[in-house]
Formats: structure tokens, C-alpha cells, sequence
């Protein structure tokens, strides 16, 4: 059966990579993007594309209505670093372009709502793994926006939203923008391994992420779209493993073959010293199973970025 589907941001990374699962499975895809860090050649073929802020009333009028059976809200500004710079576009393109959509699903008879949410919303955490009970204080006006809009969704249950919220951690892998060095710690020094004598790693050796690669979160994220058990609930999606900044550039050293000078730089505003997921939520209810480990994903995105122009 064809579905009709909103998945917003699809010139960017983790939305163009949805919506093209989704129409290859014989569905229908509309998409919102400002093609403000997406590209329009991310755009898969056959989406009906909207150029245009999420948060804005004129886009979503141009949606004429259409029922959807889901809507999917990846857009928006991705980098706490950034949202910085701008916390009033920060929090339009994260929490205003939420409740318009959602109001926009609820008028239209769409109440399925998956929000792409970030680790961000944690903030300062112990060395532990993180579950989804633990108390959420951003550092970064990106991190507060994501949590605002959780909150949102969560109030709009009263009113028949269906919404699940998704902590997605730190996703990397082929067709992530390697041009933007303020967003994606992966792409951020594998760029630099492939096009600089030198990297420049902001903050300490030390500090420790979860990589999970972009097909496990496609994967994940398009099998719960209809699964009644995520209704209402908030998941963390990571890998669960710790990798600390020191093993990930020894790793993308060794895969690509590149020797390169490490610079240590200041840290910037709002960044964490660590954090990994707990994955026992997801793990429990669903039972998903990943497909790439770190290394299997590192190897998959550097020859992608080996050959590719970006």
C-alpha cells in the first residue's frame, strides 16, 4: 500500500537519506527544505519538494492540505556550536517549525509526529551510558530547542498527537555535508584528513561520542513509523559505545591511509565532554539489530568521500 509521507530537511543528511527508504518502498514524499545546509542534488528523484522554512506559514500552505500517514521532522539547524551564533533562528527552525507542523497534522486528520531530537538535550552527563530517564539540562541553545519541542509534542498528546521523539546521537556516513566543518564530528575531521596537511580538533583528545552509521538510523527510524509501541515515547538512537575523539582519528588515520598533524584547538560554547547512549530502551522493545559497527561504517564513508565532490 502507498503511503503519503512529510519528511522535512530532505536536502540534508539524515532526511534525504529517509525519504529515499521511503519512496523506494513504493511511497509517496513530500518534502520542506530552506536549502540552507542541504543540497538540492540530495533531493531524491520523485519527492514533491517545497523550498522553504519549516517555520513558515507561507511553506506549509503550499502543502495544499494532503493527508499524510506520518510526519517526519528531521529539518532544522543541526549544530549546537551554531546556534550560537543565532539563538532566535535557533529556536524557529527547531521549535517554531515543530508546532506549526504540528498543527498542521492535527488540522489535515495527520496525527503520527516522529521528531529527530539530538543527545544535545542531555547536556553536562556522567561517564556512564545515558537512558532516556536522565534529567535532561542542555549546555547549547540547540540542545534547549530540541527539548522545548519534546515537551510540545508531549502536551499535544492531549489533543490526539501521536509523537514519538528520537535522540539521535552522533550519525555520520556517505552524502554527510564535509563542507560544513561546524557540524558532524566525523565529517568534520575526515574532511580535513582529506583535504588539510593538518587537523584541527577543537577541545581535548579525551571527550567521547556515540557514532552510529546513517543506515541503522534509517533503518530504525522508518520501521517505527506505524509501530503502535512508540507512541508517545522518547528513544535514544546511538550505537551504545563509547568512542573517544583520540580513537576515532587513530581510526580514520588507519582506514584511509592519510598521516596527518593533530592540533589541539580551544573547545567551543556548549560542547560536551561525553556522552553515550543507553540502548536498552530500543533494544528491549524492539529488538532492532545494527548492521554497521564503526569500523565497517568509517571504511563505507571514506571511500564515499574519497571520490565524491563536495
Amino acid at each position: 500500500m502507498m503511503n503519503k509521507y512529510l519528511v522535512t530537511g530532505a536536502a540534508g543528511f539524515i532526511g534525504s537519506a529517509i525519504a529515499t527508504k521511503l519512496l523506494e518502498k513504493g511511497h509517496a514524499v513530500w518534502t520542506i527544505d530552506n536549502l540552507t545546509t542541504g543540497f538540492k542534488k540530495n533531493l531524491p528523484a520523485g519527492i514533491h519538494f517545497i523550498k522553504g522554512d519549516c517555520q513558515s506559514p507561507a511553506s506549509i500552505a503550499k502543502l495544499k492540505k494532503v493527508c499524510f500517514d506520518a510526519i517526519l521532522h528531521i529539518a532544522g539547524q543541526s549544530s549546537g556550536e551554531v546556534s550560537f551564533d543565532d539563538p532566535v533562528y535557533d529556536l524557529r527552525t527547531n521549535t517554531e517549525s515543530t508546532l506549526r507542523l504540528i498543527d498542521y497534522g492535527l488540522k489535515t486528520g495527520c496525527p503520527r509526529f516522529i521528531y529527530a531530537s539530538s543527545m544535545s538535550v542531555y547536556g553536562k552527563v556522567p561517564a556512564d551510558a545515558i537512558a532516556e530517564t536522565f534529567a535532561c539540562q542542555p549546555l547549547s541553545f540547540y540542545g534547549v530547542g530540541k527539548l522545548a519541542s519534546e515537551h510540545y509534542l508531549r502536551i499535544y498528546q492531549s489533543q490526539g498527537l501521536r509523537p514519538t521523539s528520537l535522540r539521535y546521537f552522533n550519525v555520520y556516513g556517505p552524502h554527510q555535508n564535509m563542507a560544513n566543518l561546524r557540524q558532524g564530528m566525523v565529517s568534520i575531521y575526515l574532511a580535513q584528513f582529506i583535504t588539510n596537511k593538518e587537523v584541527i580538533v577543537k577541545g581535548a583528545k579525551d571527550r567521547f561520542r556515540d557514532f552510529v552509521y546513517i543506515d541503522d538510523v534509517v533503518d530504525f527510524t522508518t520501521s517505527i513509523i506505524h509501530d503502535e509501541r512508540s507512541y508517545g515515547a522518547i528513544y535514544n538512537f546511538g550505537a551504545g559505545r563509547k568512542t573517544t575523539v583520540g580513537e576515532l582519528l587513530e581510526a580514520i588515520a588507519r582506514l584511509s591511509g592519510l598521516k596527518r598533524k593533530i592540533i589541539i584547538a580551544p573547545g567551543t560554547p556548549g560542547d560536551q565532554k561525553g556522552i553515550y547512549a543507553d540502548m536498552s530502551l530500543v533494544q528491549k522493545t524492539f529488538g532492532f539489530r545494527y548492521k554497521y559497527d564503526l569500523e565497517k561504517g568509517l571504511t563505507q564513508m571514506i571511500h564515499w568521500a574519497k571520490k565524491a565532490s563536495w
